[in-house]
């Protein structure tokens, strides 16, 4: 994503001025300026003049001095007129903010903050019924639109810069929250009648933006989730960035041709990680891809701010020209006065962050978050990512019959292939047994012309097809194993939803335990009212400091009086101070009774962690198991598909190992009839002694068995050849008939 082209950014004309009765070169320089930064440093030399002018010379609405100051409206091209010196001043800052703006769109972005602290300026310290196009809706808009490029520049120095997948995904996040904010305002039917013609194009940028960022930030966050191995997450969120890339595609149509080469580029690389990640997790981790909303949401971190404008710094201002007009004492006075209500100020927001600060790591500490320490409603309803996945499978009720018997036809044709392979296996075993004991009778087997041909070629395919079955058999049984895995599940979701309700895990709190959540949730609301308290406490001294002017009391007070006057002045503010005391010395008390409560609650809070993961575990394994059927579906039909292949090159093949084995077993006869007439007849045999009645029993070294040897010496030649020098004795059963 370094790479990617750049957005182009929104960029705000600037007014035109008409009458002021004013320093007619001073007046000249500011309305014409250049278009640069020494443009915008003018405009603040301007500002700073006018603010000393109105210091000194009653020129406010409706003051002694006041004249007609004229500038057009932008969005109408009005001329519009107001007797008020401020109305001057606000021009000439919507214009500082303006050419800001330009800037920034022209490239050199880091105006965007510029831009967005003008018109903050603006907004706070100056009325909002001048003119349309400085209302509050059109000022909060352009701060909006300026702090969100300010944050997208940001994003893309960080890109650069190569820096932490989580730290970008939160920079593009906050780059989706600014732009929300500024399409809330444009979507808003006052301010759209406001802003006119512009309006819609302003929209569908800003529209297209959000999905744009939106897709960036998930994409990093799957980056992350790559990092850390868990690759369940990594591929939900990188589907999410192309789901949303898609959207900002679908809203780009008639944007310029730079918005559609980034789009262009990111779609290359999002489509990459996608495809990439999911085939690594079907082929290789297998991990449980979880529901998008099941995972913790990316938090923006806003990392711009508007740059605060100071219309008196001298060292923007320059000299003040106005010096002379002016009683100094009473500017003295002033400054001496704003100094006390700033010290003030100071001392009171001083408590007010350390309060903060401790309450902020003590929350921290705690782990309690107000929104989901009582999560009970969730368990009443099935999640609406199961719901769709039920009604889904509602529509299709042969779900798990098409899979049971998709699986049975392929372990059908598994068991035929395995069958015939160990039929061919046995056919050769039996034909090499054969061989063997072949030539334990013949000896050497001397080769002969004619030999039948085919065994070894039979022999290498089915060592070839027998490998292939051993490898797809470890295929086929992990395929069983998911199918089994995943068949429950799947007949679950396709049943009624009381069941799938059912399953799903449920807490059970006793009364007490219902008392302590109850009790826990009730001083967590404590202390969200008190932190709401002391930001409206807060909010108000800073608004009545802001508002406190008394330059006309100091006029007409006499300067040993000054001190007197500052402190009558004060006194004003003691309410509000006591009313912050309050707030600040209450947080001991609740924190204190925050800390009790959550020991009551450490056992409920670990039973309901318990169940809450378990629930999230069931219903992300409900999930996968309907995402895990389409491709069952499509494996089993691969299976089939290879085994009816092998099915048929085993039985051709059977078929050949049959027909080699008769070629093999008739060889074999020929060699054994050809040996046998090579063997010469047997010879006749000495007439054999007349029996005894009695059976011959010959003891050794007897004398019968010494008259039976001298007779059978004789004899000895016409017996033929012994046994043990034929090879063939074993075969000639003339041989054992002569012997008996």
């Amino acid at each position: 994503m370094e790479a990617v082209p750049r957005m182009p950014m929104i960029w705000l004309d600037l007014k035109e001025a008409g009458e002021f009765a004013f320093n007619a070169a001073v007046k000249k320089s500011a309305v014409s300026v250049p278009r640069d930064f020494e443009g915008c440093s003018t405009l603040r030399k301007y500002l700073g003049q006018l603010h000393f002018l109105q210091s000194r010379i009653p020129m406010g609405n409706g003051q002694d001095a006041a004249v007609p100051v004229t500038w057009t409206e932008i969005f109408s091209g009005k001329a519009v007129t107001h007797e008020d010196i401020k109305y001057e001043q606000a021009c000439v800052l919507y214009n500082l903010g303006a050419l800001h703006s330009m800037l920034g769109a022209m490239d050199k972005r880091v105006s965007e903050e510029c831009a967005a602290g003008a018109f903050t300026y603006l907004r706070d310290h100056f009325p909002h019924s001048y003119s349309v196009d400085m209302s509050h809706q059109i000022l909060s808009l352009n701060i909006n639109l300026m702090l969100g490029q300010a944050q997208e520049c940001l994003l893309e120095k960080s890109m650069l810069d190569n820096r932490k997948s989580f730290l970008v995904a939160r920079i593009s996040a906050q780059v989706v929250d600014y732009y929300k904010e500024a399409c809330r305002a444009l979507e808003n039917s006052e301010t759209a009648s406001l802003l006119g013609k512009i309006q819609k194009d302003w929209k569908k940028l800003v529209q297209m933006k959000i999905y744009y960022f939106a897709a960036v930030a998930h994409l990093h966050m799957g980056k992350q989730a790559e990092e850390q191995q868990k690759f369940g997450e990594r591929v939900i969120y990188f589907q999410s960035a192309l789901d949303k890339l898609n959207e900002a595609i679908k809203l780009a149509k008639g944007q310029p041709e730079t918005v559609q080469e980034a789009l262009r580029f990111t779609m290359d690389v999002i489509g990459g990680k996608y495809n990439s990640a999911k085939k690594d997790n079907d082929f290789i981790y297998h991990e449980a891809v979880p529901a998008l909303d099941t995972l913790q949401s990316v938090k923006g971190a806003p990392l711009v701010k508007a740059l605060p404008v100071n219309p008196t710094d001298p060292a923007v201002t320059g000299p003040d020209i106005f010096a002379k007009l002016v009683p100094m004492a009473a500017h003295e006075a002033s400054s001496l006065y704003s100094e006390e209500k700033a010290k003030l100020l100071r001392d009171v927001m001083a408590k007010i962050e350390a309060k903060n600060e401790v309450l902020d790591q003590f929350m921290d500490s705690m782990q309690l978050d107000p929104e989901t320490v009582d999560n009970l409603d969730m368990y009443n309803h099935i999640p609406p990512v199961l719901m769709e996945k039920c009604a889904a499978l509602s529509v299709r009720p042969d779900t798990v019959r098409n899979l049971v018997q998709s699986m049975q036809v392929l372990s059908g044709v598994f068991t035929d292939v395995e069958a015939s392979l160990k039929e061919i296996r046995d056919l050769l075993e039996e034909d090499e047994a054969q061989e063997r004991k072949l030539q334990e009778l013949l000896g050497r087997v001397p080769p002969a012309p004619g030999s039948p041909p085919g065994l070894a070629e039979v022999s290498k395919e089915c060592s070839k097809y027998l490998e292939l079955h051993e490898k797809a058999s470890f295929t086929n049984t992990e395929l069983h194993r998911a199918m089994n895995l995943h068949l429950g599940n799947l007949r679950l979701l396709g049943g009624p939803l009381e069941q799938v309700r059912a399953a799903l895990p449920t807490p059970t709190l006793s009364e007490d335990d219902k008392q302590v959540l109850q009790n826990l949730k009730r001083i967590l609301a404590k202390v969200q009212e008190m932190r709401d308290q002391r930001m409206s406490l807060e909010q108000q001294l800073r608004e009545m400091i802001q508002k406190d002017d008394i330059t006309t009391s100091l006029v007409t007070t006499d300067r040993s009086e000054m001190k007197k006057l500052f402190e009558e002045q004060l006194k004003k503010y003691d309410q509000l101070k006591v009313y912050l005391e309050q707030n600040l010395a209450a947080q001991e008390n609740v924190l204190k009774a925050l800390t009790d409560a959550n020991v009551k609650y450490a056992a409920v809070r670990k039973a309901l962690a318990a169940v809450e993961h378990k629930w999230n575990t069931t219903v992300q394994t409900l999930v996968a198991s309907y995402e895990a059927y389409e491709d069952l579906m499509k494996k089993s039909q691969e299976g089939k598909d290879f085994y009816t292949d092998l099915e048929g090159k085993a039985a051709k093949l059977l078929e050949r190992a049959r027909a080699a084995c008769q070629a093999s077993e008739a060889h074999r006869q020929q060699l054994l009839e050809r040996e046998l007439k090579k063997q010469p007849p047997p010879r006749p045999t000495a007439p054999k002694p007349p029996l005894q009645k009695k059976p011959l029993e010959l003891e050794a070294g007897g004398p019968e068995a010494a008259e039976l040897g001298s007779l059978a010496q004789p004899g000895e030649g016409l017996r033929g050849p012994r046994p043990s020098d034929d090879p063939l004795s074993m075969l000639d059963p003339l041989w054992t008939l002569n012997k008996a």
